[in-house]
């Protein structure tokens, strides 16, 4: 039989639910501009009524008990989360191309009067200039002059180049270290649900937590994450211990693992130059270790982006990279053309009537670091070889000196000169950072796109919130109503009835 005060239990049942609501609702509201915060809600419970009996079938279905607060769980779709990641990582690899190919845009500065081609036309103008005017002091000086623009220029774009692969590679060390921190984060939080679930608790704060850490683990590199029950028992909408692989390495990489508790820390090998030769993946609980070569390192994220343009070795065991690619260049252009250069300058003969010495002179480890021009034509421009009979007025050899620049099939490719060669040099440049800009944005694109499909299952709408509040408000001023009736009815019964006999 239902007891007397059955209707205000249940009132009681649904004012505590609704009130739950509304705290969880304000919870929302109150954490509506929260980063990484997921929106949660109450499950109502409605109560059971079947109760044991000896009729037929053992069941019977009194009257409804009212609702209870069940458990409270984030609303999260972790299909966009794999989408999102997926995207965050595609998208952190293209800016850190993008922003490392503007550094080197910006050091090469093209077209621009600091730039290289500039100072190497002034240099042609000045060969052009001597060709009439071969004896005449000034204008040797000049060419001397200009000439020691176009090593030192040479000089500064190497070194310009090299301190940037420098701090590329102290961004790859920071990156790792930071790669490390968030994988003891993530392994910090798994310890943590670890012992809450076990006991039927739903930790959603600390979700949200491993969830934001995922997400920026997400910007470096391309990762999977699955998820395993806690052991003891948990709710069945507890999410579980997560376990971080990564992907596309060619062989299984665990950066976390959820059952052993433990993570693989990232160490990075370099040779002499600061080209990465590998990445190690050393896991100091379980003792493995993973060497991956720098070849196989294909996995989305900015730690890729910055080892393909800082330098690597490939699985040739050559030095690969695009910082490297242009020095290269501009190396090869650099020996082309001071070899054409100094084979032209010997050909002709000085105001001295001698043959030409080499104009440029350089170590041929290292060109670029050390091209400068001869000392002794520094030291007398007389030793200049513009002439070709020996005549002091005579500059033909000038003008072929000059036209060493515009100079075809040196060594540098079919039909290509000095010019041509570095001009599509710096065309190459151009498309390739036109490239890594549209993808970056492409890319953007793409995650935002996810993101705003993520935010609208799991981010707070304060429209809907405080519909909500409004909703549940009105349903425990209902409860609370229902429980003034059975209080009235009580009332009736017990102060109302049964006066026979006062």
């Amino acid at each position: 039989m239902t007891s007397t005060f059955h209707g205000l239990e249940m009132a009681k049942r649904a004012l505590n639910t609704q009130q739950s609501a509304l705290y969880t609702t304000s919870h929302n509201i109150s954490n509506a501009n929260t980063a990484g915060y997921t929106r949660q809600r109450v499950n109502f419970e409605q109560i059971n009524t079947l109760t044991a009996s000896r009729e037929p079938g053992g069941v019977t279905s009194g009257i409804g008990s009212g609702v209870q607060a069940g458990s409270i769980e984030r609303i999260r779709d972790r299909f966009l989360d794999v989408q999102y990641r997926t995207e965050n990582s595609k998208h952190g690899f293209y800016q850190t191309q993008a922003q490392v190919l503007k550094q080197i845009e910006d050091l090469l500065n093209e077209p621009s009067e600091e730039g290289l081609a500039f100072i190497m036309e002034d240099f042609y103008n000045s060969l052009q200039d001597l060709n009439g005017d071969a004896d005449h002091t000034g204008t040797r000086s000049v060419v001397v002059q200009n000439a020691q623009a176009l090593t030192e220029t040479f000089q500064y774009l190497a070194s310009s180049i090299r301190d940037v692969q420098n701090d590329l590679k102290n961004q790859m060390d920071v990156t790792a270290d930071d790669l490390n921190s968030v994988l003891r984060q993530i392994n910090d939080i798994n310890n943590e649900i670890a012992k809450i679930e076990p006991h039927g608790l739903v930790p959603n704060d600390l979700y949200d937590e491993r969830d934001r850490l995922l997400d920026s683990l997400s910007t470096m590199v391309d990762i999977d994450v699955s998820y395993d029950k806690s052991s003891g028992q948990p709710s069945p909408i507890a999410e579980g211990i997560a376990t971080v692989k990564l992907k596309n390495v060619g062989e299984e990489v665990t950066l976390v693992d959820g059952a052993t508790r433990s993570i693989s820390q990232i160490d990075i090998s370099y040779d002499d130059d600061n080209n990465i030769e590998s990445f190690t993946f050393t896991n100091a609980e379980t003792g493995d270790i993973n060497d991956i070569e720098a070849d196989d390192f294909n996995t989305n994220g900015s730690i890729k982006a910055l080892m393909e343009m800082n330098g690597y070795i490939d699985a040739g065991g050559e030095v690969a990279g695009y910082y490297n690619d242009v020095l290269a260049d501009l190396e090869s252009m650099l020996v082309t053309y001071a070899n054409e250069f100094n084979a032209t300058h010997q050909n002709g003969l000085d105001l001295n009537g001698d043959a030409g010495i080499d104009f440029f002179v350089f170590d041929p480890d290292d060109p670029l670091a050390t091209i400068t021009v001869n000392q002794a034509i520094i030291d007398d421009p007389d030793l200049i070889a513009a002439s070709l009979n020996g005549d002091s007025g005579d500059g033909t050899n000038a003008i072929e000196l000059a036209e060493v620049y515009n100079k075809l099939d040196v060594g540098l490719g079919t039909r290509t000169s000095v010019k041509s060669f570095y001009q599509s040099l710096i065309g190459e440049l151009g498309v390739k950072t036109k490239e890594a800009n549209r993808m970056r944005d492409n890319s953007e694109v793409l995650r935002q796109q996810v993101e705003e499909n993520r935010m609208s299952v799991s981010s707070v709408s304060l429209d809907e919130e405080m519909t909500d509040l409004i909703k549940f408000q009105h349903a425990y001023n209902a409860a609370a109503r229902g429980m003034t009736a059975v209080d009235e009815m009580l009332d009736r019964i017990i102060n109302q009835m049964g006066l026979v006999g006062r």
